[in-house]
């Protein structure tokens, strides 16, 4: 596509090259961040480090991701789209290239805080962007089809990646990914439309959107939804083996993964239509698969059909929050995008946080309580939250 085209051009119909492309950014932001974890045997055994050093790689990830989010989304606002688009995909290449080429620690430490600030500002203005180039009716799909990306990272993505790891070494599993996103980045340089920043405002900033009550139920509710999935998800394997599924955690992960999948095409197609219903259903399916594993976790058939609902649930997450706060804003979208995505980040730090502490006096089980206990609240505040999410 000819950097000139026009973005009007382009919102005559919806643009699914453009948007698949976007889709294979966010399907590489999140293999960047969790990558580490599936080889994090061979990661500390080759840098001689411990199982805390070797968490903080994917800990100080996400914490940079947290903090910069907000403050670098503002200042990023008048950057042209695409520009700044590129020079993420740049910072996330170099990152992995060059850890997967480094022996020292601490270096490697610093180029996960630089990946970690890179995804800090795509996640937030990805979505916006995509926004800018269809039109109002089509923001949700726009949405859904992007984050598509980080719900097929997690089904698809990282059992590649991890076989990458494990068969030829964790350097170039990081390697192979740096170059993979160099390969996005130049295509992106001639098919992705340029598009002009936006003017941050007094009216457009963070603190003059944390004003807005709409706003704010969005975020609760992405605090509650976020937290009662990654708490039980930091620790599936832990769930998996008090259970004694059959199949062990690697059928949970598929059959997780194909309710994703599924969800996601539900979330591309009825977003923009039915966004409450689908949030109302998204904690519903929660409820539901938790209150199985609960009461029929030790039970053939119905724990797997269990793991299907979790993902049924689970594979719209990011798309249904963000369409949803975006919806309270005419301009300013990354801004808003951006403190959701802080939320987002800092929700899930919550829930291993306190999940962990759960184990640590608890059975595995406790964490499906966990889950209920907040998707409870959350159906119900989805549910008579009309004015926000219709």
């Amino acid at each position: 596509m000819n950097k000139h085209q026009s973005t009007e051009n382009i919102k005559s119909g919806f643009p699914w090259l453009i948007m698949i492309l976007m889709s294979s950014v966010t399907f590489v932001g999140l293999l960047s961040e969790l990558m580490p974890s599936g080889i994090l045997p061979q990661i500390m055994a080759d840098l001689d480090i411990n199982e805390v050093q070797g968490g903080n790689l994917v800990g100080y990830y996400a914490i940079a991701s947290a903090i910069f989010a907000i403050p670098l989304i503002s200042m990023t606002m008048s950057f042209n789209r695409k520009n700044l688009l590129l020079i993420l995909l740049a910072g996330f290449s170099g990152s992995n290239i060059i850890a997967g080429m480094s022996s020292d620690y601490t270096v490697i430490v610093i180029l996960r805080v630089i990946g970690g600030i890179c995804a800090g500002v795509m996640w937030p203005m990805i979505a916006a962007y995509g926004m800018r180039l269809v039109d109002e009716a089509y923001h949700g799909k726009a949405i859904a089809v992007i984050m598509a990306g980080s719900t097929l990272g997690i089904s698809i993505g990282m059992p590649i990646v991890t076989v990458i790891g494990n068969d030829y070494g964790w350097r170039t599993e990081f390697i192979a990914l740096g170059v993979f996103i160099a390969l996005i980045a130049v295509i992106g340089a001639f098919a992705l439309p340029s598009t002009p920043g936006e003017k941050l405002t007094a009216s457009s900033s963070p603190f003059s959107l944390l004003k807005i009550p709409a706003v704010w139920i969005v975020l609760l509710l992405t605090l509650l939804g976020v937290s009662a999935h990654y708490g039980v998800y930091v620790f599936i394997t832990s769930l998996v083996d008090e259970i004694q599924l059959a199949g062990g955690t690697e059928w949970a992960l598929i059959l997780f993964g194909v309710g994703s999948l599924i969800s996601v095409l539900l979330a591309v197609k009825y977003t923009d239509h039915y966004l409450r219903l689908l949030t109302v259903a998204m904690f519903g399916l929660l409820i539901a698969s938790m209150g199985l594993l609960l009461v029929f976790g030790g039970m053939r058939g119905v724990a797997h059909f269990a793991f299907f609902l979790w993902g049924l649930s689970f594979g719209p997450l990011v798309t249904l929050f963000q369409a949803a706060v975006s919806k309270q804003v005419e301009s300013a979208k990354d801004v808003a995008t951006s403190v959701q995505s802080s939320t987002f980040n800092l929700s899930i730090m919550i829930a291993a946080s306190v999940a962990g502490l759960l184990l640590g006096v608890y059975s595995p089980m406790s964490l499906t309580w966990f889950a209920i206990a907040l998707a409870l609240p959350g159906l119900i505040i989805s549910f008579f939250a009309k004015k926000t999410l219709d």
